[in-house]
């Protein structure tokens, strides 16, 4: 069975989500609807477009460019979209294995090491951008993250050391 992922939009050059001059794909599809999410259209599983094998050969293209930092995952959420993602990554960590790979998730990673799946994205990407979006504990000046909850995980080093370990970012 073909695994249907659906995304919003690809970012060829953005600089909001993570380190450097990044390419982001901004998946649909998120059950934790956190209140005053800034993308809740991507929400819906059904918005946007059909990923295709053209748009994975145009993020690797978009990602080889000596311009590019890397790699970075949202949306909706990227957890909730492992199976068309892995794929992906995959091929992005083929071409560009020197790029870095982000991830941002409503979920925090003990959630996502309890389920196998969801692990094996985490396995492949470099930075994770852990728990939901709070509203009242948003704020502006964070860098990279919209509420003070949310945390900027060395998502390899985690790994190895089975606890969060934080990023001095």
């Amino acid at each position: 069975m073909e695994v249907i992922m659906r995304y919003g939009q690809i970012r060829q050059y953005d600089i909001a989500n993570g380190e450097g001059i990044r390419t982001s794909i901004f998946v649909t599809g998120c059950t934790h609807c956190c209140y005053n999410c800034f993308n809740e259209e991507y929400q819906d599983f059904n918005a946007g477009k059909e990923w295709t094998q053209a748009e994975t050969d145009l993020v690797v293209s978009y990602v080889k460019n000596p311009n590019c930092s890397g790699l970075t995952l949202l949306g909706g959420e990227p957890f909730q979209n492992v199976q068309g993602l892995l794929p992906v990554v995959r091929a992005v960590r083929g071409a560009a294995p020197e790029k870095k790979i982000w991830a941002y998730s409503g979920y925090e990673i003990d959630d996502i090491l309890e389920d196998e799946l969801r692990s094996a994205l985490l396995q492949e990407i470099d930075i994770l951008v852990d728990g939901r979006f709070v509203d009242e504990l948003k704020d502006p000046a964070l860098r990279f993250r919209g509420s003070s909850n949310q945390r900027i995980l060395d998502a390899k080093l985690s790994l190895r050391k089975c606890q969060p370990i934080l990023m001095n970012i």
